[in-house]
């Protein structure tokens, strides 16, 4: 078994590799490599896709690096699962609505945009950790509750147009999306290897998922 984290020069990718490789060799069978390699990306049996940064700019990297064709085919032909992280998860909606209009893989229905939280008080970006408040079971979720915490750092939230699609959310003013899921593919709003032993958890069930 292999796991591809997808390397498009989106982000510093040592923390979730770390956090990747240290599940995989306590779970055993799956090896873990950061690849910008389409031929790996194709053969590989788990899909990653980090992101740190802005929308526009990350999905503009993506789609210009060798390894988008392959993705894509991986995910929507050969039903790879597929996990998106931060800007990776974004990345999954219909459109994003940072600085300007971007179009996003179209995996989820839904749109990125701005974090506008009801208590003034609050700031964004929104860091920290918080609360999951979990919706519906899925098995990247398993031996999880509402009440474990994740570690979030975004200014911009996932607006979703089907309610169904969304399986965590997390108060900050207003409901944040924290997990979206489809068919093969999964995304976390946060970041899953700094989120402690809940996130832990999620890279393992996601090591072992099999849609």
């Amino acid at each position: 078994m292999l796991t591809a984290i997808i390397d498009y020069e989106s982000g510093n990718l040592h923390s979730a590799e770390k956090a990747f490789q240290r599940m995989a060799t306590e779970i055993g069978g799956t090896e873990v490599v950061i690849t910008d390699d389409p031929d790996v990306v194709a053969k590989a049996d788990h899909l990653v896709l980090p992101g740190d940064g802005a929308f526009p700019s990350c999905a503009a990297a993506l789609r210009a690096s060798g390894c988008f064709d392959a993705m894509v085919e991986a995910v929507e032909v050969k039903g790879r699962p597929f996990l998106g992280i931060c800007v990776g998860m974004q990345l999954m909606a219909r459109k994003g609505h940072e600085y300007e209009q971007t179009d996003g893989l179209g995996w989820i229905n839904g749109e990125i945009v701005k974090i506008t939280p009801e208590d003034k008080a609050l700031k964004v970006p929104h860091m920290g950790w918080n609360d999951l408040v979990i919706e519906q079971p899925h098995p990247v979720l398993d031996g999880l509750k509402t009440g474990d915490h994740a570690y979030f750092v975004h200014s911009y939230q996932m607006h979703m147009d089907d309610l169904t699609q969304r399986v965590a959310h997390v108060d900050y003013g207003n409901d944040i999306t924290a997990i979206v899921a489809r068919d093969n593919r999964i995304g976390l709003q946060f970041h899953p290897e700094k989120s402690a032993d809940a996130g832990l958890r999620m890279i393992a069930n996601f090591l072992r998922w099999k849609p």
